[in-house]
């Protein structure tokens, strides 16, 4: 494997895919999961001199390119050594640049997630914003856009307002899409922050609200995906937990996701430090749930049948295959298991090994 690292001048973007890490697993009656290693060849070095924000997520498409959403937040003279880096980036499967676009007009600031349908078109959102949009799979046009820009569901329309949970297509701070494979259905979370709205929408394929819930017991409602099950997998970033849900929202089961201090804390009582269940994805077979958990500054890797934790791998640091707050997941076709981390805006590629 070919193993390379890219130094950064002081506070620009640095995009690595890390060192050799492998993953360190528990005992599972199940199954063993594999070792997983930072393949720090990929991506290739950014053209012209790009400089990235913080990365809100990332997405994988039909042909396992890969997507990251850039925050474009710099620091002030950061572009004196280069150049502000486009919104969406696309990246092939051998790590290199085939296309950018993105126009900060059309979207909110504060990029958060995407997400692929079967048509390969791509769905985006920010957080907060009253919308999500549907574009076609090369950036080049707006299909849908689900609420109105610049008007979020608060008592008076904007993020200080009281957040309505209402039964209508408009959003607070929408932090996952899901596109149900079977009928098009549009899934939201919308609850990304604490003091916004917290519940899981649904619209049909033309963007008219159908129904929604509000799972119990959650701060936040951080993230969200569906199985091959047909159940409707919900992250409660800081209670610890995954909360699974048929489709129309009973309850099924609870998938606990416990973390502990490497260091424990002075006064006895643990503090979060970003949550242990902030992001998840499959393994190809969904065999397997990869959890980021920014507590520990590491990947979970839960086997989904049982619900226990089976490995993980990563560790907090800035060095490649190292975690500076891990936000966004996504995993391809081959198992291979991306990383995009906010704070430190760098990407991670992951391949598994036996």
């Amino acid at each position: 494997m070919k193993r390379r690292l890219f130094n950064a001048p002081s506070g620009a973007a640095l995009i690595v895919a890390a060192a050799v890490v492998g993953a360190h697993f528990a005992e599972a009656q199940t199954r063993t999961p594999p070792r997983y290693e930072a393949d720090i060849s990929w991506p290739k070095p950014l053209p012209n001199r790009w400089i990235l924000g913080g990365l809100g997520g990332l997405c994988v498409d039909a042909q396992d390119h890969v997507f990251i959403l850039n925050r474009q937040d710099v620091l002030d003279g950061e572009l004196n050594t280069g150049r502000l880096a486009p919104p969406i980036i696309e990246f092939d499967s051998d790590g290199n640049v085939v296309n950018s676009w993105g126009d900060p007009k059309l979207f909110d600031p504060r990029l958060h997630s995407c997400h692929f349908d079967k048509d390969n078109n791509i769905w985006i959102a920010s957080a907060p914003s009253g919308m999500v949009q549907k574009y076609t799979h090369d950036g080049s046009k707006l299909l849908l856009q689900i609420g109105k820009k610049g008007v979020v569901d608060s008592s008076d329309g904007t993020v200080k307002g009281k957040p309505l949970n209402s039964k209508a297509p408009i959003f607070f701070m929408p932090s996952r899409i899901y596109v149900d494979r079977q009928n098009d259905e549009v899934y939201v979370s919308d609850g990304e922050g604490a003091g916004g709205n917290r519940r899981i929408a649904i619209m049909d394929s033309g963007g008219r609200f159908l129904r929604q819930w509000q799972p119990e017991g959650m701060e936040t409602v951080h993230c969200m995906t569906m199985g091959k099950d047909g159940l409707v997998y919900v992250c409660n970033r800081n209670g610890s937990r995954i909360h699974v849900y048929d489709k129309m929202g009973t309850p099924k089961r609870t998938i606990q996701v416990p973390w502990t201090p490497v260091t424990p804390p002075s006064g006895g009582k643990m503090t979060p430090f970003g949550g242990s269940a902030v992001a998840i994805d499959f393994s190809p077979d969904q065999n397997l749930i990869f959890v980021i958990n920014q507590n520990s500054a590491q990947i979970e890797i839960v086997d989904r049948e049982s619900g226990k934790i089976v490995g993980n791998f990563g560790r907090s640091g800035n060095f490649p295959g190292q975690f500076n707050q891990p936000h966004g997941i996504a995993v391809d076709s081959k198992g291979n298991v991306y990383i995009a981390e906010n704070r430190g805006r760098r990407i991670h590629k992951f391949t598994a090994t036996r």
